[in-house]
Formats: C-alpha cells, sequence, structure tokens
C-alpha cells in the first residue's frame, strides 16, 4: 500500500515543491492540533482538551478549504463526531468506516495528512474523499453514498471469522441512509450478531435538504435531543447498563423502533456538538456487542455562520475569503450544460404538462432548481435512491406521462438494472438527462462519467445521443422527449458553447450525424464536446471532421462513406474506449467488411485520478496537442509501412 508521502511525492518530487504545496494549508499554529500527527496523538489527551481542540480544528478547516476550494460544509459539521471517535476507537486497529467522504476532511487533519490538506483535489495531492490507498486509516474507500453499512459488516465478521479481536464502526449520514443499499445492509447487520455500531449522522441533509419519511421519521426522534428528557436519560442508562449487565440490550422502545424492529440497538439522539456526550456515549457502545446504531444529531456548516446558514452553498466551494463568505464575482461565470438542461426543461414543462422530473437528490447539481419552485406537482426529489428513480420514472410513463430522469453518469451506474429491465425492456419512453458525463476534474475517479456509452449502448431499444454544443443538446433533449422510447442525452460538467441557441429549435433526425469540415486523407469522427477540438486539430491535419451527434443508432451510412474516401478514421470520445463509441464503429465497418485503418481514441484502460479537468484531459490524451499527436503518430507508422512494402523486391 503506498503510504502519504510516496503519494504526494510522485505527483510533487522536490521537498521545494512539496514544501510549496504545503504553503496552501494554514498552519496549526502552537495550540493542540499542532502536535496531532496521528489519533494516538489525540488519545493522549484529556478529554477536557477535546472542546478546545474542536474549535481549533473547525478554524483550520475554514481557513484551509477557504484557500483551496473543496468539501466544507459537511466536515464542519462533524468536526467532535471525528474527534470522538478516533479518541474513544483504537485507530487504525479498530475499522472507522466512513461513507460518502464529503465529511471526511476533518479525518484527514487528524489521521496524518494536516501539512497536505492543500493538496486536496489537485493532481497528485490527496483525494477529496476516501482511498484504501491514500491512508491505512481509510480502511474502505468511499465517493458513492451509503456503501459503509455494507462494508462495515462484512469487514466485522471478516474479522471474527479470522479471530481478530476488532471494533467497527460505519458513520452514514440521514441523506446516505435513504438509499436502498442502506437498507439491505440494515436488514442482514440485524440477523448477525456482528460486533458492529452505525452512527447515524442525522443533520436533515444530503447535499439538498433531506426529503421522505425517513427524514421525517428521524426529525421527530432528533426532537428528543441531548437536553430533552430521553437525551438527558440516556447517558446515565448507558452508564448503568455498562457497568451492570455488559453486553445487555439497550432497554429503550419507543425511540428508534424502526432499527430495533430491524435487530439494531437503538442510542440517542445524542448531540453531535458535544465532544463529552459523544464521548462517553462512544466509550459506553463500545463495551457492547452486537449490531447497534448510535443516532447523532449534528448541523451542517456548525461553527462557520455563513455555512449554516446556507449549507447547500457552501457543500462543495471554490476559494473565498472567510471574513467575507461566498459572494458573487463581478463577471457572471459560464453558462453550463447544466444550465442549459434546466432551462430547456422549465421549456417543455411549460408546453406540455405531461413532462415531469425525477432526481436522486441531486437538484442543484442537476439544474433542477427553478424546476422544482415553478412545477413542484410534477417535480420528485427521491432522495438518494438511484435504483427507485428510474423504476419510478417507468411507472410514470406506463401511465402516459414523460418523465425525465436527471442523474449523474456516475450515478446512473447504480440503477442499471432497472434501465435495463423496467424501462428498456418494456420500451417505456423515459428521457436520460445525464449530467457529469466524461471526466469531472477534481472529483476524481468515483466521480467520472467514464462508462455511460459502454453501458447504454449495448441494450436493445435505447437511443445514444451525444450534443456537440448547447444548442444541439436543446434539440436532442427535444427529440428525446418526442421519441415515444427509451432515450438518454449526456453532457460533461462544463461551459457550454452557446452554437444558435438563441435560434428555434431544429428537428434533428435519429441516427443522423454531419460532415463539419471536408478534407482529405484522414477523418475525425467526434462523439459530443470533443468535436470543437477535433475541428482544431482538422485545420493541422487538413482532415475531414464529422459530428457524429449519435451513438445508437449510428450512422451507418455516413459512417461507410467517409471511410470509403479516407485511408484512417480516427473516433474521439469522452468515455472508456473500450465498448465505447469507437467501438460501435469498430463494429460497423467489420459487420461490412470495410478494411479502412481505425484509431479510436477516448479514456484509457485506468481509473483517471481528481486534477483540474484540463489536467485530466490531457492526461488521457484527449487535449489538441494529445490528439494532434497521436493521429500524426498513426500517419506516420502508415507511411512508415508503405515505404517498407514499396521497397519490397517484387
Amino acid at each position: 500500500m503506498a503510504t502519504i508521502e510516496s503519494t504526494i511525492a510522485a505527483a510533487f518530487g522536490t521537498q521545494a515543491a512539496r514544501a510549496a504545496v504545503r504553503e496552501a494549508a494554514p498552519a496549526a499554529g502552537a495550540g493542540l492540533l499542532a502536535g496531532i500527527d496521528a489519533p494516538a496523538d489525540l488519545r493522549r489527551l484529556a478529554a477536557t482538551d477535546l472542546p478546545p481542540l474542536a474549535e481549533e480544528l473547525r478554524r483550520f478547516l475554514i481557513e484551509s478549504v477557504a484557500r483551496g476550494g473543496g468539501h466544507l460544509a459537511a466536515g464542519l459539521g462533524t468536526v467532535e463526531l471525528t474527534l470522538a471517535l478516533h479518541y474513544v476507537y483504537d485507530t487504525p486497529h479498530d475499522a472507522l468506516v466512513w461513507d460518502v467522504g464529503h465529511q471526511c476532511y476533518p479525518h484527514k487533519v487528524l489521521t496524518g495528512r494536516r501539512e497536505l490538506l492543500g493538496t486536496i483535489r489537485r493532481r497528485g495531492g490527496l483525494s477529496g474523499f476516501l482511498r484504501r490507498d491514500e491512508s491505512v486509516y481509510d480502511c474502505f474507500g468511499a465517493g458513492h453514498s451509503s456503501t459503509s453499512i455494507s462494508a462495515a459488516l462484512g469487514m466485522a465478521i471478516g474479522s471474527r471469522q479470522q479471530g481478530i479481536e476488532r471494533k467497527t464502526v460505519a458513520v452514514i449520514g440521514d441523506g446516505a441512509m435513504t438509499a436502498g443499499l442502506a437498507f439491505e445492509a440494515l436488514d442482514h447487520a440485524g440477523a448477525t450478531d456482528a460486533d458492529l455500531l452505525i452512527v447515524l449522522n442525522d443533520n436533515q441533509m444530503s447535499i439538498s435538504p433531506n426529503v421522505g419519511a425517513l427524514s421525517r421519521y428521524l426529525a421527530r426522534l432528533a426532537g428528543r435531543t441531548a437536553g430533552g428528557p430521553a437525551g438527558r436519560a440516556l447517558l446515565g442508562y448507558l452508564r448503568a447498563a455498562r457497568g451492570a449487565a455488559g453486553n445487555a440490550p439497550f432497554a429503550i422502545s419507543e425511540p428508534g423502533r424502526v432499527f430495533t424492529d430491524l435487530g439494531c440497538r437503538y442510542a440517542g439522539s445524542v448531540d453531535g456538538h458535544d465532544v463529552a456526550a459523544l464521548v462517553s456515549t462512544l466509550r459506553a457502545l463500545r463495551a457492547q456487542r452486537g449490531p447497534r446504531l448510535l443516532h447523532v444529531v449534528t448541523r451542517k456548516g456548525q461553527g462557520y455562520a455563513p455555512a449554516e446558514a446556507d449549507p447547500v452553498k457552501y457543500h462543495g466551494v471554490t476559494p473565498f475569503r472567510p471574513e467575507a463568505g461566498i459572494v458573487a464575482g463581478a463577471a457572471p461565470p459560464a453558462r453550463t450544460y447544466t444550465q442549459v438542461f434546466g432551462d430547456w426543461l422549465c421549456a417543455a414543462a411549460a408546453r406540455d404538462q405531461d413532462v415531469t422530473a425525477i432526481t436522486p437528490a441531486m437538484r442543484e447539481g442537476s439544474g433542477l432548481v427553478a424546476y422544482a419552485g415553478r412545477f413542484p406537482g410534477r417535480y420528485h426529489d427521491v432522495g438518494i435512491a438511484e435504483q427507485h428513480s428510474v423504476t419510478f420514472a417507468a411507472g410514470l410513463a406506463a401511465q402516459g406521462l414523460k418523465p425525465v430522469v436527471a442523474i449523474y453518469s456516475t450515478f446512473l451506474q447504480r440503477a442499471y438494472d432497472q434501465l435495463i429491465h423496467d424501462v428498456a425492456l418494456q420500451r417505456l419512453p423515459v428521457l436520460f438527462a445525464i449530467d457529469r458525463a466524461g471526466l469531472v476534474g477534481p472529483d476524481g475517479a468515483t466521480h467520472n462519467g467514464s462508462f455511460d456509452l459502454s453501458y447504454l449502448r449495448c441494450v436493445p431499444g435505447m437511443v445514444v445521443m451525444t450534443p456537440s454544443d448547447a444548442a444541439e443538446m436543446r434539440d436532442m433533449l427535444d427529440a428525446g422527449l418526442a421519441l415515444g422510447a427509451p432515450a438518454a442525452v449526456r453532457y460533461p460538467r462544463t461551459a457550454a458553447g452557446r452554437g444558435d441557441l438563441d435560434l428555434p429549435p431544429r428537428e434533428l433526425a435519429i441516427g443522423k450525424g454531419e460532415v463539419r469540415r471536408q478534407g482529405r486523407g484522414c477523418a475525425l469522427l467526434a462523439f459530443g464536446t470533443l468535436l470543437g477540438v477535433a475541428l482544431e486539430v482538422a485545420e493541422s491535419l487538413d482532415a475531414t471532421v464529422v459530428n457524429m451527434r449519435f451513438v445508437k443508432p449510428l450512422d451507418s451510412q455516413l459512417l461507410l462513406e467517409i471511410a470509403s474516401r479516407h485511408d484512417l478514421v480516427v473516433t474521439l470520445e469522452e468515455n472508456a474506449v473500450a465498448g465505447g463509441a469507437g467501438a460501435a464503429v469498430a463494429e460497423c465497418l467489420a459487420q461490412h467488411d470495410v478494411g479502412v485503418s481505425l484509431l479510436n481514441l477516448g479514456l484509457p484502460d485506468r481509473y483517471i485520478e481528481h486534477a483540474t479537468r484540463e489536467e485530466v484531459l490531457a492526461e488521457a490524451g484527449l487535449d489538441r496537442t494529445g490528439i494532434e499527436r497521436a493521429v500524426r503518430e498513426r500517419l506516420a507508422e502508415r507511411a512508415a509501412r508503405r515505404l517498407a512494402a514499396a521497397r519490397q523486391p517484387l
């Protein structure tokens, strides 16, 4: 396993370079935090030192994230909880499994990565999530939600099977708890005697405010805070239970009935910002065995007034001044594909009362804020429940509505069976608006939309569209909505070129591309927003450029015509080469026995890590320099082979 130092050294090399990177994070100063290089240092402190240490840690996080950007509000809400967990549990021997990872910055600071926090989400630096190859304290990777209970249960049972005495803790948010995977894990855990503690971090938020019946249920439980009657009785009961009965189950029946009925002893709710109460409660729970759940109530953005007031805005931030908070810039940001989708959806819903939008807890990220305000009766946030979102949309479509599922490419992976079995197999007209397709930059490998073209184009009956600009995206969304069959439009997390967005929409012929530049010798077939760079490269190579538009159905007629008059065909896609659009072109050419030279350029067969979007595109060879170099190398290879063949004696 790579060490933290080796990971950073590989990217930043010299001591001087690494020192410059460390300057991006504020100094810990001369306080308690400066002496914490590992949780063992934390455990040497007196319990009375933890509240002032929490304040130091919170200030450090605010200053550090304000300098370099990253996820802020979630980590501010888990400062005391993180301190208490590492104080009570013998990490890394005891396993501490975090969910998602947005809240992991305090954990990173306390586990030897304080000086490196300035590298977070930068090329070669610390991940913004949990990674097993980054630290021994990251015992299970995270990025997608709702995995912690399943993973921790497996680790607890695995440790017992190997005869290892180990405590295992899963920390999951109330937003992540809405996912089916979490309930599947709870169902299994409750039927075992695994030594597992589930800490439910209840802040009434995912990225947006939480929705659903579970959220309402937890809100009722959270009314019994540490200051309320049940909360005041809790610590006394836990101490008595620990001293008198050792492993006796908790005798709290009414609070947490859902969890106790599922076989997990319930404790809570506890004020998640009272570090003394957390330590006392966790110590009592650590002495117990079997599956148990601690309900902790926290506040997202705790301790930083702007983040407390607007935790959605401060969920993920770019650099800002802590004393001023996030302020609007003088120039408006470039319009994104996400915003173009949101505008299109509002216009489509205004024209057609059957249009209905579904999101799995990504209202802001998917551009649905305006739509939710204008059409609340046709807006459904189903929580972090991607599988349900797709089958729910299928049910709406079966009733004659026109559902639009707004979802990230990386999250649609979680609902693949539902897409095939419940939508495509029944040819139900669900339109998938797939955001964050391709490389997403600082969020890294867990969030890249690397595979959607590969996993969609093999599904019978799917129409898969790749717009090259904002206007074409609007026209494709119109086409998908009118199709009466399953369809997907995929677009990246980036600024959108306007194209002719101010002109009236065009009616696109399904499965038809267009030649955008006539050249000779070489043809560049662009799928999606790489069309712009293809046109730039073509000027240097005098190449033909084709905007293919559709991955499925593929414009085979245009493809065969292009192949017949070019020596080299190059496909460009921001998707895995394996099984992607280029593979579709290769299959078509093989089916028609066309022997043209073919070069498929796309994402390589490895995970692309976090960096800026420009850096990861260059790493994948999909910037102008990389594409032109690859094409020239192939042309040179072909020329060399022809020359060698010409020199062969007859």
